[in-house]
């Protein structure tokens, strides 16, 4: 390394701050949006989108920027970027279970289709992921595997948060035997119950590259 590599690297040492892009990634109904605002609110006073029990609520990507996150003297700016939910197929009638009349219907269903494309291609502009996983749900499912499959053939920093552990059922446990490759942190985005081991997790994990 010449010199002006090594000043370089110095001066990052000295006046830089690591500035990541983190996605939020996961199928419909694991809790992003409600973890994307808890984050933001915490560490900024902000919000990110809005949560509804009907599937498919995100249907393009939510970006927020200038979030630092902190334990003691470490620090991390993020910017996070909240997807919408990973389906292998969307289903108009699923719409429809929910009161949604027929055209309404077929109208969130195409732009949630739209959706996972657009979350695919983010994954080209992030640098980690936190891959949320409902813990009352049995982990392997085509889309669990097929997300992760990707993520770890691009080779992106990964960690599993696993979702929705004040419900009844939640078994976390389950994941961490399921995917032992990976950091699985059990946590509720709802009560913020454990989301401390989240942010400190996310501290180790996510460094720019």
């Amino acid at each position: 390394m010449g010199i002006f590599g090594r000043l370089s690297d110095w001066l990052k040492n000295i006046f830089g701050k690591r500035h990541v892009r983190i996605g939020i990634y996961g199928p419909p109904n694991a809790g992003k949006t409600t973890l994307a605002n808890r984050i933001a609110q915490d560490w900024s006073g902000g919000f990110v989108g809005e949560v509804s029990e009907i599937p498919h609520e995100t249907r393009k990507v939510q970006k927020k920027g200038g979030i630092v996150v902190k334990d003691g003297k470490s620090s991390l700016r993020i910017d996070i970027v909240d997807t919408p939910g990973i389906a292998t197929k969307v289903d108009f009638h699923e719409f429809m279970e929910y009161g949604l009349d027929e055209e309404e219907a077929k109208r969130r269903a195409k732009e949630a289709t739209e959706g996972v494309i657009e979350a695919i291609k983010w994954l080209d502009n992030i640098d980690g992921v936190i891959l949320l996983m409902d813990s009352t749900k049995n982990p392997f499912t085509q889309v669990n595997i097929t997300i992760l499959g990707n993520l770890e053939a691009r080779e992106l920093p990964v960690i599993i948060a696993a979702n929705k552990i004040d419900l009844d059922g939640s078994t976390p446990a389950t994941l961490k035997s399921a995917f032992p490759q990976h950091e699985v942190i059990p946590i509720s985005a709802l009560t913020g119950a454990n989301i401390d081991l989240l942010y400190k997790a996310m501290l180790r994990k996510f460094k720019r590259r």
